[in-house]
């Protein structure tokens, strides 16, 4: 089972619509997978859920169990003022330690209005998922001025973004 992560809690984000398109690459590709958006965070996990409250919060428990169903994940992280969400960075701390995605596969894809296309964002969010025991696909997928390559309906419509997605989900069900 593979589970895209929606690493922003921003409410219709743009990283929300390549995790749309990445789940079509997946069922085309027969791949199993299920979505894990952080805009469904309990909203008072950041206060009792992290440190000496780690897996003592059932709704935060009951949010995070898909990911024990899941042997791989496809984080979709926006770069927010250089680096990661802080969202997607509560949302690790807040996972079981050791554990949580130690030992999981992980396909990262970075996106933003910038012509970096989240490179910063990519950089800091690998170190930390190392650092966690996650292992990380070496085509990482970096999305730069994301907004002039979605089409009028919302969709992703970047023919070479596509491709880059496809390649990428095609290496995750190798790897």
């Amino acid at each position: 089972m593979i589970t895209i992560l929606v690493g922003t809690n921003r409410p219709q984000s743009r990283a929300r619509i390549v995790a749309d398109f990445y789940a079509t690459l997946l069922t085309e590709l027969g791949a199993p997978h299920q979505f894990l958006d952080l805009t469904e965070l309990p909203a008072d996990f950041l206060n009792v859920a992290l440190y000496h409250n780690a897996g003592q919060h059932p709704d935060f428990n009951r949010f995070i169990e898909p990911l024990n169903q899941s042997d791989k994940l496809v984080i979709i992280a926006p770069e927010y003022n250089c680096s990661i969400p802080g969202a997607l960075k509560s949302f690790i701390d807040a996972l079981p330690y050791p554990g949580g995605i130690r030992g999981k596969k992980a396909a990262l894809i970075s996106l933003s209005s910038g012509g970096m296309g989240g490179a910063l964002a990519l950089s800091h969010l690998t170190d930390i998922l190392f650092y966690l025991g996650t292992s990380v696909l070496p085509q990482r997928v970096r999305l730069p001025g994301i907004s002039q390559h979605l089409s009028a309906a919302g969709e992703l419509a970047s023919p070479l973004f596509q491709q880059l997605l496809r390649e990428q989900a095609e290496a995750l069900l190798a790897a």
